[in-house]
């Protein structure tokens, strides 16, 4: 079977460009990109600050004409994520973040929903208990061990939220939680911290949280992350715990 490789010269273009310019403004910092790590290795995030860049994050639904597409830039000091921006051209939406300053979607406040899990707000669905719009990514692994794991954890979620949404981009996820379009975003397996510097700011400073989804502090590096509102996160762990 015929490999299909979906990393465009767009993405690379892309990733040179945003490069170029910040090194202009800050000739002093690290500089971490999907690309950039796609043909040398490993960039090591170290304590120094620090740009991680996603120049297209959701390739795969720009292949397919797919609108949700965006570029992810993040700053990191120490490895915290203290600035995020994240760019949809197709929509023309762009979420901005700071440490301490709030985020916003094209220069407007935004928030994260209100809606928990046994929210009086909506009657639940098919008996269960939960109501939330919810967003999985499924990951980058394709082995039978993984997707059976998925596929399970999703089958016994359906019961407990309204719906269930994959929308293919890891960064829009996240900003889709920092604005309240949907109330919880998980995911397994991305492919690297340029997936989610930029989003994990703007989440924080809508109010919202960012965890592991095994219930522990998030770390950038491990390729596991879960976002929510406050209201969510607890509820959300105990029903993952229980779909293993």
């Amino acid at each position: 079977m015929m490999q299909v490789d979906l990393v465009t010269e767009t993405d690379k273009a892309c990733e040179d460009l945003i490069f170029d310019h910040l090194k202009q403004h800050f000739p002093g910092h690290k500089f971490i990109g999907e690309e950039t790590t796609a043909a040398h290795g490993v960039s090591q995030l170290t304590d120094e600050p620090t740009w991680i860049v996603d120049p297209l994050d959701g390739t795969t639904n720009f292949v397919h004409g797919f609108p949700f597409v965006c570029v992810s830039i993040g700053l990191t000091i120490k490895k915290v994520p203290v600035v995020g921006v994240v760019y949809n051209p197709i929509m023309n939406e762009l979420f901005t973040a700071i440490d301490g300053k709030g985020a916003f979607l094209n220069g407007n406040p935004i928030k994260g929903s209100i809606f928990s899990f046994r929210s009086g707000d909506m009657p639940p669905y098919h008996g269960g208990n939960f109501y939330l719009d919810y967003l999985i990514q499924a990951g980058t692994k394709r082995d039978k061990a993984t997707l059976d794991a998925t596929t399970n954890r999703i089958n016994s979620l359906l019961y407990k939220v309204r719906s269930i949404r994959m929308e293919g981009s890891c960064a829009l996820g996240l900003c889709g939680v920092a604005c309240g379009r949907i109330d919880l975003f998980y995911e397994l397996g991305f492919g690297g911290p340029w997936d989610v510097a930029a989003g994990v700011v703007i989440v924080k400073e809508a109010g919202g949280v960012i965890f592991d989804p095994s219930g522990s502090d998030f770390d950038i590096t491990a390729q596991r992350i879960a976002a929510s509102n406050p209201l969510v996160k607890e509820a959300f762990i105990e029903a993952l715990q229980q779909s293993a």
